[in-house]
């Protein structure tokens, strides 16, 4: 039996059954119309996957874990359209602006945010612990999935031993939507700590738009500075913006 179908109709013990309760069904099977739909979709991501099946029926098949007794279309729906018809906005979205779709409630918050836990971390795997300058579009693919669809500022760094490998993955700090506080003190002395040779910072725009500002750039030289008088490297900062990213080596600032 595919495993797509094989999902289990009960409500799930880990969630509270609290999302949406006025249009879930009290008790007995799930209607035909509802079964039947699951049962397409599942069918439909099992033959051709994720790439068979636009945002709101992929958006539906996680719904299904969370309310298992209900019709999950119409969130769906509702999902996507307070989040710009976008599924990656909607599944890193914060709990309380997700809270504040009607229908949304603590399991489905929580669902997606395993969603999301898990895709970052897989992304993080393919990175972690090997050669970053040899691997560097799996560190932008990774980049991207933690930070593009961020709605606040993050400053990460990067670290790295004398072969360039990744020993660290640490955000620096959180910011608004258009500002993050740095301190290059802070970033090198976490350097000497890790036994760090070289670093990458990666900050986003939550604006979408990557191309960095004066205060991105004197921030970086600053780093800069200070990373060389102690005998450590700064490859690169990255900004990642919505659908792209700009390094900051390649525009010629470093």
């Amino acid at each position: 039996m595919c495993p797509y179908h094989a999902f289990d109709e009960a409500p799930l013990p880990l969630f509270a059954a609290d999302d949406a309760a006025s249009q879930a069904v009290p008790e007995g099977r799930l209607p035909s119309y509802i079964k039947d739909h699951r049962s397409r979709l599942r069918a439909r991501f099992a033959e051709g996957g994720a790439a068979a099946m636009p945002d709101y029926e992929l958006l539906e098949l996680i719904l299904f874990l969370a309310l298992p007794r209900q019709d999950v279309k119409p969130l769906a729906h509702r999902l996507l359209a307070s989040f710009g018809q976008d599924l990656n906005r909607t599944i890193t979205a914060p709990a309380p602006r997700l809270l504040a779709v009607e229908g949304v409630g603590p399991a489905v918050v929580q669902t997606l945010k395993l969603v999301e836990a898990a895709a970052q971390r897989l992304a993080r795997a393919r990175v972690m612990n090997r050669p970053v300058l040899s691997s560097w579009d799996a560190l932008l693919d990774y980049c991207h999935t933690a930070m593009a669809h961020r709605e606040t500022e993050q400053f990460r760094v990067l670290y790295l031993d004398r072969k360039n490998v990744l020993i660290g993955d640490e955000e620096q700090a959180k910011g608004t939507v258009d500002h993050v506080p740095v301190y290059p003190r802070e970033v090198v002395k976490r350097a000497l700590e890790l036994n760090a040779s070289a670093l990458i910072l990666v900050h986003n725009h939550p604006s979408g738009d990557p191309t960095p500002s004066e205060a991105d750039i004197a921030m970086t030289l600053q780093i800069q500075e200070a990373a060389l008088v102690l005998g450590l490297t700064l490859h690169d900062h990255l900004i990642i913006g919505r659908s792209r990213e700009v390094s900051l080596r390649s525009a010629g600032y470093l």
